[in-house]
């Protein structure tokens, strides 16, 4: 049993690649939590993918036993969070299980969008910060100039901010102490009934449905009967213990300390995160206010290659949907796809995360259609539908008027790339509403249709400034503009997973684009393919695959010339019937690259 005194429960807040899974590294092998030998590179990124792509997509927690320097021993329980915009919702709820965060800036880069977006989640979450200066082996740190822009962007007080090399190992002794001096310990009663709040749960084979939980009041111990809040389930612990990142089995958890507990529960649908767990007889009266739920703001489309693994397919998007809270989904078919999932993330980058899991983990293939947007459609009898695909658009004649939703969207650039960026956002529709200058950057503010970020906004803001802007954002309102649907037709057959929203003034130019590429992409066939787009019945883009065609003429020596043209009759009459009969394929790389547009 640890006294409250003694525990210190922090996260580490960061913008993408500033350092924090590394400086999580060291804290953990400087305390001798970890043997040297069994260290490795960012220790608490478990998924392939994670430690692939070198970035965070789930908060990891690690409790680590410190010696400060005036003898006592500490429990700190570290929540490592991700950086990217697409996973905020972990970031939030992992504030809400602890005191305190680490502030990590890159000495290098300074301030950049995602640390302010991460930073005010904590601050929110009335958290103590810790400001920490990363990087400091390299030649171009600047550990005043980055102290001075934390102080004048976010206006917390950084002369005291810590200078640490997490590469290195430089500066994590005074961080640890910084912690043990500056963060608050956790309040709690442990005479009072079990309040724990439900941070996190996954699935394991061998144990069940593992749920992360941080103790409020009261003490948890092995072969309790607890009561979840929200749905009444009622389940008896069979094992509590915590993460040294490995599990290590322990008797009880106390007030304010993090740990895992298994129940035998085998749905993870049962553990809501955000949850409140008590005990079943004498339980606390009230709930904890819990999360509020994450909206998706992407829809996409996955249907399995091989139609008849879409049961796979369904089994694997349940247990993924356990695993993240964030991510729905429902059935849907499609004419040209076959069955599959109308499925609801976050962001782009989630969308490619949980469709690599889904091919690796899974071994399923896939095919993606284009993400989307919710938008309202208004009908004229007053009624408001939510259109989650493009295809499913009601007929025009009954629609009063479309909704779309807009962001503001936070950009910070060096000063030399901002007239590319402000073209950008303009071509984009944007609205700018606030320009300032943050210590040799401009800080842009712009009012822009999220349907026109989800497509391919972020690696064309990387490409326009050479990868040195960064940008957040948050979703705002819905705003009717003059929407339309664009449908594609091959061979005359629309194509549902093609058709997409656009504004009117833009469809000529996104469907021109749109039939060139295809011509591109689709192979040819033995008769010609008429490529179109259109809105309703008007077509405003045509593209014609030309036919392969055998040369019939090849026998004819001289002669008459009426020879060869009844020939080529011949062979024109077959096309023109091969043309009605015959199915054109699109092979599934032409899906995937006529979705990446690019202008």
């Amino acid at each position: 049993m640890t006294d409250l005194a003694h525990i210190r429960n922090f996260s580490i807040v960061a913008h993408i690649d500033h350092g924090k899974s590394t400086l999580a590294d060291r804290l953990i092998q400087s305390t001798g939590t970890v043997q040297d030998r069994e260290m490795k590179e960012q220790m608490l990124d478990a998924m392939d993918i994670e430690r692939e792509r070198g970035i965070t997509i789930k908060a990891n927690t690690v409790r680590i036993d410190y010696v400060a320097d005036d003898g006592e021993t500490y429990v700190l329980n570290l929540i490592d969070t991700p950086g990217h915009v697409d996973f905020a919702y972990e970031v939030s709820r992992s504030m809400r299980a602890v005191e305190g965060s680490l502030l990590v800036v890159d000495s290098t880069q300074g301030v950049e969008a995602q640390t302010l977006a991460n930073v005010y989640q904590a601050i929110d979450a009335n958290h103590e910060i810790v400001p920490v200066l990363n990087k400091i082996d390299l030649p171009a740190s600047d550990c005043e100039r980055v102290a001075e822009q934390i102080e004048d962007v976010i206006g917390i007080d950084a002369s005291g901010a810590i200078r640490v090399s997490a590469k290195t190992g430089v500066g994590i002794k005074e961080t640890l102490e910084a912690i043990v001096k500056h963060l608050p310990a956790p309040k709690g009663d442990r005479d009072a009934p079990l309040k724990a709040m439900l941070v996190d749960s996954w699935y394991d084979a061998y144990l069940g449905v593992i749920v992360l939980v941080r103790i409020m009041d009261g003490v948890l111990k092995k072969g309790d009967r607890i009561r979840m809040m929200q749905n009444g389930s009622v389940h008896q612990v069979d094992r509590i213990g915590v993460f040294r990142p490995a599990m290590a089995v322990i008797d009880e958890l106390g007030p304010g300390e993090i740990g895992f507990l298994t129940a035998s529960i085998k749905q993870v649908r049962d553990t809501r995160v955000g949850d409140t767990i008590t005990h079943e007889k004498k339980g606390c009266d009230k709930p904890l206010p819990g999360f509020k739920p994450s909206q998706p703001v992407v829809f996409c489309g996955l249907f399995p290659v091989d139609s008849a693994e879409f049961e796979d397919l369904r089994d694997a998007i349940e247990k993924l949907a356990l695993n993240d809270a964030s991510f729905s989904y429902e059935m849907e078919t499609s004419a040209a796809l076959g069955f599959g999932f109308r499925c609801g993330f976050l962001g782009l980058l989630h969308l490619e995360v949980i469709r690599d899991r889904i091919e690796r983990e899974y071994d399923i293939e896939l095919i993606t259609t284009a993400p989307s947007v919710v938008y309202h459609v208004y009908m004229r009898d007053g009624e408001m539908n939510e259109l989650h695909n493009p295809a499913d658009m009601p007929d025009l004649t009954h629609v009063d008027h479309v909704e779309e939703p807009r962001i503001k969207a936070t950009i910070l650039v060096p000063d030399e790339y901002l007239g590319d960026v402000l073209k950008l956002c303009q071509d984009r529709r944007g609205i700018q509403m606030d320009l300032t200058y943050v210590g040799g950057r401009a800080m842009v503010v712009y009012d822009l249709p999220l349907n026109e970020v989800v497509f391919d906004f972020y690696d064309r803001l990387k490409s326009v400034t050479k990868g040195y802007a960064s940008f957040d954002y948050q979703l705002t309102e819905y705003r009717p503009d003059n929407l339309v649907k664009m449908s594609v037709l091959v061979n005359d057959e629309p194509v549902d997973a093609l058709s997409m929203m656009v504004h009117r003034d833009r469809a000529e130019a996104r469907g021109r684009a749109m039939v060139e590429k295809l011509k591109d992409l689709i192979p040819r066939h033995m008769f010609k393919i008429p490529i179109q787009a259109a809105i309703g019945g008007k077509v405003i883009a045509r593209e014609t695959l030309s036919a392969m065609r055998k040369d019939v003429t090849a026998k004819c020596y001289g002669g008459d010339v009426t020879r060869k043209k009844k020939l080529l009759e011949k062979q024109k009459k077959g096309k023109k019937k091969m043309r009605q009969f015959g199915k054109v394929d699109i092979p599934q790389e032409a899906f995937i690259s006529a979705l990446k547009m690019d202008d």
